[in-house]
């Protein structure tokens, strides 16, 4: 059975990380590059959402007995063929997982055009993940 205390607190904490996230995002990409302490903000928050993510993706799984991913991004998958997210929601947050990734190991450096389309309009997509985690939760585990 899902942890609805769990999933809340994480759902609580995504909301955070995606108002830290507008908070600190200046209003272009060019703004954002030449202010390395907001591309540094607006980065870590928005790993730590897409980690969020991953983590009630993780739980959601686990607990219903589903078969595990093998991968972050399969994680939204499941949740899509298992009727919590839509086709657009998990492959938008497969793709997330790439940017999650580049900002957890610093590979390659960080791209401000890359971080501020996922600041702004990717923001859209981890709201979308939340609503759809709830309504789910809502109908599938009622109370």
């Amino acid at each position: 059975m899902v942890n609805r205390d769990l999933v809340a607190a994480k759902l609580a904490e995504l909301d955070d990380r995606i108002a830290r996230i507008r908070a600190k995002c200046p209003a272009t990409s060019a703004l954002l590059s030449t202010d390395r302490d907001a591309l540094d903000l607006v980065s870590f928050n928005l790993m730590l959402a897409v980690q969020s993510c991953s983590d009630i993706a993780s739980h959601l799984i686990a607990d219903e007995g589903w078969p595990a991913a093998n991968h972050l991004a399969a994680c939204f998958n499941r949740l899509r063929d298992e009727g919590v997210l839509s086709a657009t929601t998990a492959a938008s947050l497969g793709r997330a997982v790439g940017l999650r990734n580049v900002v957890a190991h610093g590979d390659s450096g960080i791209n401000p055009a890359m971080v501020h389309a996922a600041a702004t309009q990717g923001a859209r997509d981890l709201e979308a993940f939340a609503r759809e985690v709830a309504v789910w939760l809502a109908q599938r585990h009622s109370p």
